[in-house]
């Protein structure tokens, strides 16, 4: 594992998502790996940490969640801008190399079953807490988060350092069409009133 991965607490998981990045949802199941984006991901809870992501009916990711009933939510960098587009609008159903077209390198962490994408600032492994009318109402999934990791050089002491890191490290917001903007200047309120 890279040296700028550590654990995070998961009573401090939530904050890895918190500010509505764009995320890479991957899954595996019967030695067949996928990794797609979503840009609708949200915390849910704290106490176990538990999450909510929208995984669409057409995709391959949704069938080896399904079957799997575990996933991996990951928060991309500035630097994999085009990686995260290309795996966002391409399938697994109708590209077999999708991945390596896109220049995904997957790792493991030891004790998940699940692939992890190198290069994000952020995963959270998920048990997947079947949901069976939201999943198929509303593509809507519920995972509880059962591990959490960040790249110390943008996240560590449970919080976020987008403004001393590089740019590069900074998270993609997604908006359409292949537009995207990246996390933005910090501005601090006062808490003191």
């Amino acid at each position: 594992m890279d040296t700028h991965i550590a654990p995070v607490t998961l009573e401090k998981a939530y904050r890895l998502i918190n500010h509505g990045p764009t995320v890479l949802v991957s899954a595996t199941h019967q030695g067949v790996d996928n990794v797609m984006a979503a840009a609708w991901c949200c915390a849910l809870d704290f106490a176990p940490p538990k999450l909510t992501v929208v995984i669409d009916k057409a995709t391959r990711t949704r069938e080896l969640v399904e079957k799997s009933a575990s996933f991996v939510i990951q928060v991309p960098t500035v630097a994999q801008l085009q990686l995260t587009h290309d795996v966002g609008t391409s399938s697994l159903l109708q590209e077999a190399d999708k991945l390596e077209r896109a220049g995904v390198e997957l790792f493991h962490i030891d004790g998940y079953d699940a692939p992890f994408v190198a290069g994000c600032s952020a995963w959270l492994a998920c048990r997947l807490i079947p949901e069976p009318h939201n999943q198929t109402t509303y593509d809507l999934f519920i995972g509880e988060v059962t591990g959490a990791w960040s790249d110390t050089r943008v996240f560590k002491d449970g919080h976020w350092h987008f403004e001393d890191a590089s740019p590069e490290l900074g998270s993609l917001h997604y908006i359409a069409g292949g537009h995207f903007y990246a996390i933005g200047a910090a501005l601090e309120a006062d808490t003191d009133k």
